[in-house]
């Protein structure tokens, strides 16, 4: 099983070069994309068998599939599925149009091949020395999907990203490096040992706490420059708004989630080896509130429907980062359904834009009215992904961010949820102030023709505002069951 995580996308991306028919390329894709997606599948039910996924031989201490690990994969494999699916609308579009040749639509298989297989190395590994090598590999394959065009502003985009993500690994490498020594000098396992996550929690009690405070704080600095907290996040704007829309879905919807990860596997280490949250809480309250803050301010000026979703994004990090920061079970199971909940909605809202670009060809605003008329499936979604992302019910985002506020009420941290309530009431303002003109008046250019672009576009849009609604009316049993086996993993020994 482990294997065929690895494999499927090396062949997928590999066979995508040896025909010429545009039909066979897309294919190729989706079937490798589906094939991921049932293996993550088969290994949630193996896990909740036998509580792990496991590799044998050689690789014995290499990989290891937990819940946590087994969560995060599936939200990764189920909307890399779907952006598969969408991109054969969107990039068929594009080819037709001559916006891209047919060279250029292997490479972008290639690369989201290589994204994929990057974020699954470092969901499957419990070596974080590979985590490392995995997360930075992310960045080099989506910086060449950010600067896909090859225009002035998505080199732009793709260097700014991956310069300063780079620069914030670096940092993580420190952290990775003070948490190995914490273990050495303690005397505990071998050189090994000493980079497994897994066998570091066990013995956190006998590691160096001293060391791994400072090894934390590298840590959140590395790898919460690839989540996009603030003040790290000036890459996530312009990278965003200038990759091919399929690529920011994946994007938003999963690669912060693969570095979000990667601070949980090391917040689970230190709040054991401390016996409490408040070192480790503090600095995630402080960064969740100051991503939230600095959304809501960029949100009410944006004119690029693209750079108000990618400040969302940061928004939604930052209230993943307070379910953390809090730490008690009704805000850590908040956190684990409001990344579920954000990847979906993004995903969708992404994806949407995608269709609006191609009808209207502009990013702006100001460009685009009436869009419920032009493209009815589109406009609706679109509508309804807006009311989703800001926090309304019937919708997910709602129910998790509401179990955040009352996490920080139980917990009496008044002022973090009275800072959440106002902030959440200013972008829903500007939500409501900057997009909803898009969906109203008359078409400023009269040659746009009314419809959608085509079914499967329109049907993966469907399919996914049908998931964020029945997730947030009822969350079904097995992803109840998996989140709650989440949370208890987050908690550890505190």
């Amino acid at each position: 099983m482990i294997f065929a995580f690895l494999a499927i996308p090396v062949i997928a991306g590999g066979l995508v070069w040896i025909t010429k028919n545009k039909t066979v390329i897309h294919l190729t894709n989706l079937i490798g994309a589906l094939l991921i997606l049932i293996s993550s599948i088969a290994a949630l039910i193996e896990i909740n068998k036998f509580k792990a996924v496991t590799s044998t031989g050689i690789f014995k201490d290499l990989f290891y599939i937990d819940s946590l690990s087994g969560y995060i994969l599936l939200i990764t494999t189920l909307a890399f599925f779907l952006v598969s699916l969408f991109s054969i609308s969107y990039f068929g579009e594009e080819l037709k149009r001559n916006v891209i040749t047919l060279k250029k639509l292997k490479l972008y298989y290639s690369l989201s091949n290589a994204f994929v297989l990057a974020m699954i190395l470092a969901l499957i590994t419990q070596n974080m020395g590979v985590m490392w090598i995995a997360i930075e590999a992310t960045t080099l394959a989506s910086a060449f999907l950010v600067g896909f065009y090859n225009n002035k502003r998505s080199i732009e985009a793709a260097w700014k990203y991956l310069i300063i993500c780079s620069v914030g690994i670096a940092f993580a490498m420190l952290g990775i490096i003070l948490l190995y020594y914490s273990s050495t000098i303690t005397q505990v396992g071998n050189k090994i040992s000493g980079l497994n996550w897994n066998f570091l929690l066990q013995n956190a009690s006998s590691l160096d706490p001293s060391i791994l405070k400072i090894a934390f704080i590298f840590i959140l600095i590395g790898f919460g420059t690839k989540v996009g907290f603030s003040p790290m996040h000036t890459w996530l704007p312009d990278a965003h708004s200038q990759a091919p829309s399929p690529v920011s879905a994946l994007l938003s919807g999963v690669l912060l989630n693969t570095a979000i990860y990667g601070i949980i596997r090391v917040l689970s280490i230190v709040n054991t080896c401390l016996g409490n949250n408040n070192y480790t809480g503090n600095l995630l309250l402080l960064l969740g509130i100051l991503s939230i803050a600095t959304a809501a301010m960029f949100v009410l000026v944006q004119q690029d429907y693209k750079r108000i979703l990618a400040y969302s994004s940061i928004e939604h990090m930052g209230i993943i980062a307070l379910g953390l920061g809090i730490c008690t079970p009704v805000s850590i199971f908040a956190a684990m359904y409001h990344t579920f909940n954000h990847a979906m909605t993004k995903s969708m809202l992404f994806l949407a834009t995608g269709n609006v670009y191609l009808k209207y060809h502009t990013k702006k605003i100001a460009g685009i009215r009436g869009l419920i008329k032009t493209m009815p499936v589109t406009g609706i979604v679109f509508v309804l992904g807006v009311f989703a992302i800001t926090g309304m019910p019937p919708f997910g985002i709602f129910m998790s961010e509401f179990s955040t506020v009352v996490g920080a009420i139980q917990s009496k941290k008044y002022i973090i949820a009275m800072l959440l309530l106002l902030f959440l009431a200013v972008i829903f303002a500007g939500f409501v102030k900057q997009i909803s003109k898009m969906f109203y008046g008359n078409n400023p250019n009269s040659e746009i023709e009314k419809g959608e672009l085509d079914f499967i576009s329109s049907s993966v849009l469907i399919v996914l505002l049908c998931i964020i609604i029945f997730v947030g009316i009822y969350i079904p049993a097995p992803l109840k069951s998996l989140m709650d086996a989440c949370t208890e993993i987050v908690l550890g020994g505190i």
